[in-house]
């Protein structure tokens, strides 16, 4: 089994990460968000408007599990999906689930900086949307903090961040072969 989880708030790199650290490592690479849309032929602030967001943590869920079927691949996750039904127990069963971690301060100062509009806050006031990121930390941040390996995502380097997770995987996994 080797798969590694990228968790994390939005915001926080894990595609962008994702992508880099699959080809640095020679894995494949999976965003599940990608693969949501394209298993369900649309978008997902579609579903979140046409369904609502019930119905898209479902349909993340099956995809999630899915990911099973693949070997050495780097999956980045969405923002809440470690938080909904058991998918943090699955994280941790079925790979090695790394967070991405960011402070509040640096997760707004990259949405300010940010060309895509998160479906989740669609029509809100700065206001509303800090809110909503400082809510969603208190409430995720015991599920991001189950991961086996957390590494400062907002290091401006990103070579640095990418030795960082490569390095602490690879020990992470050589303990975990030394305990069996």
């Amino acid at each position: 089994m080797n798969r590694i989880y990228l968790i994390g708030y939005m915001y926080s790199g894990k595609s962008t990460i994702g992508r880099r650290l699959a080809q640095r490592m020679g894995m494949a690479f999976l965003d599940l968000d990608v693969a949501i849309e394209e298993r369900y032929h649309t978008t997902i602030p579609l579903i979140f408007q046409k369904y609502g967001e019930e119905a898209f943590r479902k349909m993340e869920r099956e995809v999630l599990q899915q990911s099973t079927l693949e070997e050495n691949v780097v999956i980045s996750t969405g923002g809440g999906t470690p938080c909904h039904f058991d998918n943090m127990d699955f994280i941790l069963k079925n790979g090695t689930a790394v967070y991405l971690e960011m402070s509040y301060e640096a997760i707004l100062e990259r949405m300010a900086q940010s060309r895509k509009q998160r479906p989740l806050f669609a029509g809100k006031t700065p206001d509303e949307r800090q809110q909503i990121v400082q809510d969603h930390l208190q409430q995720r941040t015991p599920y991001y903090a189950k991961a086996q390996v957390t590494v400062d995502a907002f290091n401006p380097d990103i070579e640095q961040t990418l030795a960082s997770i490569e390095k602490n995987v690879l020990e992470l996994k050589e303990k975990q072969t030394k305990g069996n």
